[in-house]
């Protein structure tokens, strides 16, 4: 994986040293994900910078990557991985193209050159990249179809300017750290989701999942590539089992390409351990040694472990079982309440923005002992966004609910802000906005079917649910990416995901929730499939998420923070806050019940105060201007 920069500006000369220096800053915060290597490429309106995280190919992935077509240069700078590779090679080495070495990076830019923008409905990986075409005078910008790998963009007076990071951007002189009052909302009252597009500074965008831009003299033209199809299924329960089990099979071996060590995040729950189970298989088939696994645990979690309707039981012991089951060279991590609490710090400037406090930060420390064995793991996240593997999907009281199901407890976020903020920023307005939005965007085969004088009790449950997973899909699953890719690169590790491969989603999504919820289960039908992959205790293990640690420690730690925070007069966070509420809520926290998160399943109390802080932290470190 990699970190990009890109800047056009038909105005300014950037073959200039002035203009070379300043995209050279805006590269070098992207060190931490491209480690290894980088490059820069200018011309007369154009100049890109590339840091490399080597994976595949060391000498022939170089970057920016030039190929001359006619006397025109194409320029990539490209993040990401393709997983169908091979095929694409085969297909271009038949019309005529020829290889100097054998990365994707290059398989990816001789796409473009024989098919243009719709070379990226022939790809089945994770990416971002920009492509610049010296005969139009163009720059062709896209991102993968499930959004896991990032890329952001801002006009500027004379052009545009584009990088894997809002950091990146930062860096640029023309660019403020400037928030207004529908950046704040997202962050304070959708945070730490965003809405899709956001980059929630003034003038900064996401480029969508699945999107495509064209820039040129005369202007932006962004077009979607990919949608979720809009089918009736017709395969029965054998046969969809029968196909899951196939592309998922497939989705885990094609993402085992590696010229470097390659290990896989092992929880002991479903999504690990099949894709754990898959690659050690294939290792066994080739005759390489055992496939290493990682596990993180924190310190005296067992001591204080108390089982809720969201985590109900703890990982350690089917950890092992996994591992012994399947052969592998497991390293089995562990973290204590200091190391996670000094890393909010680090985590929060890894994602540029408030994020899932104890969720982000340990991932991040999590990664970096991950790196000091291999450099690319294989991760189970977004099978329960695909499968409907959340509690959200099965509970009544959620589905029925008129809002976002991970953010039921919108309470505990209001009374945490300041009262004359709220009212600036008009709480239920907002989420009831995007909210409708985000439901107008739900595509359903057939809407006559689903009229409410003649739908059926199973009909509009089916309706509901894939409202509901339609939501997850869009707006929850984009988060944990984020999460994803920002902890792990920020220390030069690359983690693929299987269960986004888009073949995978797009099959799932059709699937009628009788099937996907087979015996009654989360993501019933996966397990279904998996029979005989995985041993059966494992295979019907309860879900459990993401561990977060338990220890009491912890809760008294980003307490005592806040209340410092609290007391600095300068503090950024206190014009946004209710300081006696937040107070109150400090004084009772240790009396407060754990499992009524206030966002997803693994943010309660502790994680509102560390959110808090992150706030804070955000603030302060990016000098963000507040302007409404």
């Amino acid at each position: 994986m990699c970190g990009i920069v890109g800047w056009v500006d038909w105005k300014k000369n950037l073959h200039i040293p002035e203009a070379q220096d300043v995209v050279y800053n805006m590269t070098q915060t992207l060190i931490p994900r491209g480690p290894d290597a980088e490059g820069f490429w200018s011309s007369e309106h154009t100049s890109f910078g590339h840091r490399r995280l080597v994976v595949v190919d060391p000498e022939g992935g170089l970057q920016p990557m030039i190929r001359k077509h006619g006397e025109h240069n194409f320029v990539l700078t490209y993040n990401g991985e393709l997983y169908n590779t091979p095929e694409l090679r085969r297909e271009l080495l038949a019309r005529g193209y020829h290889f100097e070495g054998h990365s994707d990076t290059e398989v990816l830019l001789l796409s473009y050159l024989e098919w243009g923008p719709a070379c990226v409905e022939r790809f089945n990986g994770i990416f971002a990249f920009g492509i610049w075409d010296s005969e139009k005078q163009s720059l062709f910008l896209a991102r993968d179809r499930m959004g896991v790998k990032p890329l952001f963009y801002t006009e500027t007076q004379g052009g545009i300017l584009f990088a894997s990071e809002l950091k990146a951007l930062l860096v640029h002189p023309e660019v403020r750290a400037e928030v207004d009052v529908e950046g704040l909302s997202e962050v304070l009252l959708i945070g730490p989701a965003r809405t899709p597009g956001h980059g929630i500074y003034r003038g900064i965008k996401e480029l969508k999942p699945a999107h495509s831009m064209l820039f040129s003299r005369t202007g932006i033209k962004i077009v979607p590539y990919w949608v979720l199809p809009n089918e009736v299924p017709s395969d029965n329960l054998e046969e969809a089992t029968a196909k899951v089990r196939e592309i998922f099979l497939d989705a885990v071996k094609r993402q085992l390409v590696s010229d470097v060590p390659l290990g896989t995040l092992l929880s002991g729950g479903l999504d690990s351990s099949a894709i754990t189970a898959v690659a050690a298989g294939a290792y066994s088939e080739q005759k390489l040694p055992p496939l290493q696994t990682f596990s993180i645990d924190y310190v005296d979690n067992q001591k204080y472990f108390q089982a809720n309707s969201f985590q109900p039981n703890a990982d350690a012991p089917w950890i092992q079982r996994v591992s012994s089951t399947f052969g592998t060279e497991h390293y089995d991590f562990q973290l204590d309440t200091p190391e996670l609490v000094q890393a909010l710090s680090r985590s929060t400037q890894a994602r540029d923005l408030p994020g899932m406090a104890d969720v982000d930060s340990s991932l991040q420390c999590f990664s970096g002992r991950i790196k000091n064995v291999v450099t690319v793991g294989l991760s189970g996240e977004c099978a329960d966004e695909v499968f409907g593997g959340y509690p959200w999907f099965h509970r009544p009281e959620t589905l029925g609910a008129d809002t976002f199901p991970w953010a039921m407890q919108v309470q505990n976020r209001l009374q945490v802000i300041a009262p004359d903020l709220l009212e600036r920023l008009n709480p239920s307005e907002y989420l009831k906005n995007r909210y409708q939005e985000a439901l107008k965007e739900v595509p359903h085969p057939d809407k006559s079917l689903f009229a409410a004088s003649a739908q059926s009790e199973s009909e509009a449950k089916d309706h509901r649910i894939r409202e509901v997973s339609y939501l997850t899909l869009t707006r929850f699953m984009p988060t944990l990416l984020d999460r994803k890719d920002r902890m792990t690169m920020s220390v030069g590790l690359e983690v693929r995901v299987p269960f986004c491969d888009h073949r995978l989603v797009e099959y799932a999504w059709n699937l009628p929730w009788g099937i996907k919820s087979f015996e009654d289960r989360e993501k019933g039908i996966l397990r279904r499939a998996l029979e005989g992959v995985l041993p059966h205790d494992v295979l019907w293990r309860k879900k459990s998420p993401y561990p977060k640690t338990h220890n009491p420690s912890y809760l008294k730690a980003v307490r005592s923070w806040l209340l410092e925070i609290l007391k600095n007069p300068d503090s950024p966070l206190l014009p946004l806050i209710n300081r006696s509420n937040v107070m109150y809520l400090i004084e009772i926290s240790d009396k407060l019940p754990s499992g009524h998160p206030w966002f997803g399943q693994l943010m309660d109390i502790p994680q509102l105060f560390a959110y808090l802080i992150q706030v804070n932290l955000w603030l302060e470190n990016n000098g963000v201007q507040l302007s409404f």
